[in-house]
């Protein structure tokens, strides 16, 4: 009976994480979830689904900044004095997870001989005493990963590592969607911004669509902006049009 309780508890668990991914990717929701929300809501859900998780973050960071480290989301105080840790010693888990790919345990802050002058640091500034780093996705420029704290030594088993990974990848595909769904929307003001100028340059001027398109991008040209930039300028007035 006690093995059927815990099968059952697994179960459920992975079944929890299908409905987390289901509200990350919008089915839920009816629409795509911007990049902080998805991030917001994994971090959550970790400590709300995963044993022996009391705090949970999502670090990001750049390749072409590979030192600076940006806690994106957490769930309290802890992850991110974590990360001003890692990034103050230039080491540990994260920097591991993210550039090698893989999935980095400390069982025990306290006896791990990796990262010495870090754990030390963690052991004396955090409550922390167990960790799971997971590479969350790979996406251009930017990596990431999924950050699961215990305050207990030898906090997770291997269990929760499975489901902590099974989370983290559902997340990489909602981040995954929500960034181009953040870029369309973008390119879609943009694109009606522009058309709005135009429209104004086209009335004002009695040119069609290709000549005032050539005005805006001539005058940025003479203004060292871009066009989108003056294309808002004009839209608010702040470029006066004709004998404006």
């Amino acid at each position: 009976m006690a093995v059927e309780t815990s099968e059952k508890s697994v179960l459920d668990v992975y079944g929890r994480i299908s409905q987390v991914a289901r509200t990350v990717h919008g089915t839920l929701t009816g629409g795509v979830m911007a990049p902080s929300e998805v991030l917001e809501e994994v971090a959550e859900a970790a400590v709300k689904l995963l044993h022996g998780v009391d705090h949970a973050g999502i670090t990001l960071v750049r390749r072409h900044r590979p030192e600076h480290f940006e806690s994106a989301a957490a769930t309290g105080r802890v992850p991110t004095r974590f990360d001003e840790l890692q990034h103050e010693h230039g080491e540990g888990p994260t920097f591991d997870a993210i550039w090698s790919r893989q999935t980095v345990r400390i069982v025990d802050v306290i006896s791990d001989p990796r990262w010495p002058a870090f754990m030390t640091a963690v052991r004396d500034q955090t409550p922390v005493r167990s960790v799971l780093s997971i590479q969350l996705y790979t996406d251009g420029d930017e990596l990431g990963a999924l950050n699961l704290f215990s305050d207990n030594a030898g906090g997770f088993d291997a269990e929760t590592e499975e489901q902590a990974i099974n989370l983290a990848t559902h997340a990489a595909i909602a981040l995954s969607s929500a960034r181009r769904g953040e870029q369309f929307r973008s390119a879609l003001a943009s694109r009606d911004l522009i058309g709005q100028a135009k429209g104004m340059l086209m009335e004002r001027f009695d040119v069609d669509a290709i000549a005032a398109f050539q005005m805006l991008r001539t005058l940025s040209q003479e203004m060292n902006v871009s066009v989108l930039e003056l294309a808002e300028r004009v839209v608010l007035r702040e470029v006066p049009v004709g004998n404006e």
